[in-house]
Formats: C-alpha cells, sequence, structure tokens
C-alpha cells in the first residue's frame, strides 16, 4: 500500500487512541475507599403505615402535605412552638412518593394513598425531602420551621437526609469487569405479530472498566431486560408489536416506556406503572427508521440518564437490501453519582452538560477492547441512535467514506448522481440514522463521535478489518 497513506492513517489513530489514555482524562467521581459504596440514604427510615405514630407526647396539631408530580404542596410550613405534631401526607400523583425528614422518619404513600403520622419538630425546625431518587433534585423538598427560628437539618446529614456527600475522585477497586454488548444488530423478528416482554430490572451494572487498573465505576441503573441499551428491536412497516411492560415487585420505583416509532396517546399507553404491575402496550409500525424508546416516568431525564433507552429499527416493508455486516450502536451519557448509587439527576440537569462518560452501547471503551470484526472490502451497515440525553452526536468512522446514509427520513444514496458521501452523521437527542460503508483494506478504523472532547470519556470503538494489520 502508499505508505505515505499507511503512516497518516498509523497517527489518525494514535491520536484517537491517545485521545482515550485514562490519566489525564479519568473524570472525576466519588467513592469510598474500603468497600462502601459511598450512598447518601435517607437515614435509619422509619415506615409510617396509615395512623402509625413516629413520635411522643400530645399533638398540638395537624400539618396537611400534599405530593404531586414532582413537589410538595406546600413546601413551606411553620409551626408556633416546638412538639409533636400530625403530619397527614396525600399523595396525589400517578407515581409512589414519601416525606423522608432530617431527623430519619420517613413517611411512604402509594398514588392515591393519605397516611398519617406524628413528627417530633425540634426547636431549630426540620427539612424533608421525598427520597425516590432524583425527586429531591427535581425539587421535592420542603421544611418546617418553628416560629422565630429557620429550619435546620441534621448535622450529620445535610439536606439529603442522609450521610454528607462523599468527595473523593477515585474508581472502584472491587468494581467488576463490566458485561460486553453484543454490537451485532439482530434479525428481523418473523411474523407479522410481535409479543415482546419489557422486564424492569434495577442493578448495578459497570459502566466503565480499567483491565490493568482493575478499577471501574458502577452505577445503579434501571433497565429494560437487564441491559443497557435495552434490547434491539426490529420489525418492519406494517407490523403490529405488542410488548408487555413489567415492573416486578421487587424494584423501588415506577416505570413505563415511549416507543417514538408508536402513534399512540401519551396519557394511554405511556403511563407509569408501579413495582408489582404490569402493562400492555401495543402499535403499528407505520414508518420505517432507526427510532428511539425509553421509559418516560418523572423526571424522566433521570430514568434515560439512568439507562432506560434501547433503539427499535423498522425496516421498509419490502425490507433491506442484503449487506455483509450489521451492527446497532447507541450513542449516551453517563453523569456519576455516588458509587453503586443511581447517576446524579443535578448533574444531567446541568444548562451546560459535562457528562463524565459518553459512550457506545452502555459501556466506556467497550470495542476498543473488544473490536468489531468485519471482511475487508466487505459492504458494513451501521444502525445508528443517538440516545443522549443530552449531547449531540457527530458520528465518524475514521478511513471509511459514509455511501449510503438514511437520517430520519432523509436519504443520501449509493450511486447518486455526482458520486456524493458523506464523513460524518449529525444526531441530536432521540435521532437515528442507517449509514453503509465500505472498509477497502486490513486495519483498524475507528469509530468515534467527532466532538473530540468526549472520545476521551469513552466514546471510542474499533472496527476490525481484516486481520486489523495494514502491512500484510
Amino acid at each position: 500500500m502508499d505508505r505515505t497513506r499507511f503512516a497518516a492513517a498509523l497517527a489518525a489513530i494514535a491520536i484517537v487512541v491517545g485521545a482515550c489514555a485514562p490519566a489525564a482524562q479519568a473524570p472525576a467521581w466519588t467513592f469510598t475507599p474500603g468497600g462502601s459504596n459511598g450512598a447518601a440514604s435517607a437515614g435509619p427510615a422509619t415506615p409510617a403505615p396509615s395512623g402509625a405514630q413516629t413520635a411522643t407526647g400530645d399533638v398540638l396539631g395537624t400539618l396537611e402535605v400534599k405530593a404531586v408530580d414532582l413537589g410538595f404542596e406546600p413546601k413551606e410550613l411553620s409551626v408556633p412552638k416546638a412538639g409533636t405534631y400530625a403530619i397527614k401526607f396525600t399523595n396525589s400523583g400517578v407515581i409512589p412518593h414519601d416525606m423522608t425528614f432530617s431527623d430519619g422518619t420517613k413517611i411512604p404513600a402509594k398514588p392515591g394513598e393519605t397516611v398519617t403520622a406524628s413528627i417530633a419538630v425540634p426547636d431549630n425546625g426540620l427539612t424533608f425531602i421525598c427520597s425516590v431518587p432524583g425527586h429531591a433534585d427535581a425539587g421535592m423538598k420542603g421544611s418546617i420551621t418553628v416560629a422565630g427560628s429557620t429550619a435546620a437539618a441534621s448535622p450529620s446529614t445535610g439536606d439529603h437526609g442522609g450521610p454528607a456527600p462523599v468527595t473523593d475522585t477515585v474508581p472502584d477497586p472491587n468494581a467488576p469487569a463490566y458485561t460486553l454488548y453484543p454490537a451485532e444488530a439482530p434479525a428481523l423478528l418473523p411474523g407479522t405479530v410481535h409479543d415482546i416482554d419489557l422486564v424492569i430490572e434495577e442493578k448495578d451494572i459497570t459502566v466503565q472498566y480499567d483491565p490493568k487498573a482493575k478499577t471501574g465505576f458502577v452505577v445503579h441503573a434501571w433497565t429494560f431486560n437487564g441491559s443497557v441499551p435495552g434490547p434491539v428491536i426490529r420489525v418492519k412497516v406494517g407490523d403490529t408489536i405488542r410488548i408487555h411492560l413489567k415492573n416486578p415487585a421487587t424494584n423501588q420505583l415506577a416505570h413505563s416506556v415511549d416507543f417514538h416509532a408508536s402513534q399512540v396517546a401519551w396519557n394511554d399507553e405511556m403511563t407509569s406503572i408501579n413495582p408489582g404491575e404490569e402493562k400492555l402496550y401495543e402499535w403499528h409500525a407505520d414508518y420505517a427508521g432507526v427510532w428511539m424508546y425509553h421509559c418516560g416516568t418523572s423526571p424522566a431525564l433521570h430514568h434515560i440518564a439512568n439507562g432506560m433507552y434501547g433503539m427499535v429499527i423498522v425496516e421498509p416493508a419490502a425490507g433491506l437490501p442484503k449487506v455483509d455486516k450489521e451492527f446497532a450502536i447507541v450513542q449516551s451519557e453517563w453523569y456519576l453519582g455516588p458509587q453503586g448509587q443511581p447517576v446524579s439527576l443535578t448533574k444531567a440537569a446541568s444548562a451546560a452538560p459535562a457528562p463524565d462518560f459518553v459512550v457506545f452501547n452502555g459501556v466506556a471503551n467497550q470495542y476498543k477492547d473488544n473490536p468489531m470484526q468485519v471482511g475487508t472490502g466487505d459492504r458494513v451497515r451501521v444502525f445508528v441512535l443517538d440516545a443522549g440525553p443530552n449531547i449531540d452526536s457527530s458520528f465518524h468512522v475514521v478511513g471509511t467514506i459514509f455511501s449510503l446514509v438514511i437520517k430520519e427520513g432523509i436519504q443520501l444514496n449509493l450511486g447518486n448522481p455526482g458520486n456524493f458521501g458523506a464523513q460524518a452523521v449529525d444526531l441530536s437527542p432521540a435521532q437515528g440514522a442507517i449509514i453503509e460503508f465500505v472498509m477497502p483494506e486490513d486495519g483498524l478504523y475507528p469509530m468515534v463521535t467527532h466532538a473530540f472532547n468526549f472520545v476521551g470519556r469513552g466514546a471510542l470503538g474499533l472496527f476490525k478489518a481484516g486481520d486489523g494489520d495494514p502491512k500484510n
């Protein structure tokens, strides 16, 4: 081959891979050394079923608080003096909420439920939050003040109702190695009616792992069928899809699903279900493309950022032309909270997003560690989706030209007049594309977002054509 081209290609790969060196690019994150997960908790929770008394002494009055999605009404209350007060807590929202006080008392309520309990209000008052992950960050905070004083949290809890946030910035030496997400696109589902189980699983997953240091980062993710992204669903125009959404009783949160490929009422199929419930979400595939699905339960930003998203491929009724190899790639972000806990909604909601990791198929650098194998000269098709929730993608494969692109219904066809091609495909969150290209010689072809400030945070993979050695 041309030596000049070979040297340039090697340099390009070296630059891209070098950008991923962990020392300079490693994101700051919290971890408590010695195996503790560093989680902020709600303290020693005291469940209060209807009628329960959680404080002693004469009841000096009743305070009524209503939970809505996502807030308390009122969120600021005042009492004339310290002492025992009854709390009448009504959840008028559609998902579970609680009142967790800075002394550790917790009053949970299911949707539509009213719970009464007692609370001891000290001289300096109390603060309270909803301890459901993400709800406090979304605004579910409040206080009870005593006339002439200011409500204060317990010194050991801060305004989180638990231990003060840990500020260490080291990865976890106890993190397990990640599970490789298969990059190959699944086959078209047979038939025209498809019954698909989507089971919600709240579980720990490793989102980055350094095999040399044997350290990593673990998120308590919310998943569809146990993986991030959820399973790729591949159908064709004209098919009927029957999604059996199941939220096991072992979960803690309400969840839902929204299929962008569907045309259904938001307040019908997309409503949330609580732990122990399930529902049927039926839709008809009317339009071809690469589509997103995700949890839409409030705050939707938190549920998506914490792993609840996936890809739907809808082929034209006549199908897609045969190619040699197909892959399905979802770009997304992780905004890390304490080790082994859900992501930080506060970080994800920042007006200037700064994700800790930007990844392909849920795990930083997994396809750099495990290159995707193709044949030299093979025609490769990639279904690509930007799940976000915040960052645009400039999807690019170093050393190739995209000869066919179908982005959100707009087509650049192979063999078009003028023989135009594309170097990158720009995708905003929730946009998808179908891309085709050929790798003309043996070698390594990096897959990146060409927003290079994110390549060093995990948005890097490799296609390996042939044996990967351009000298052969």
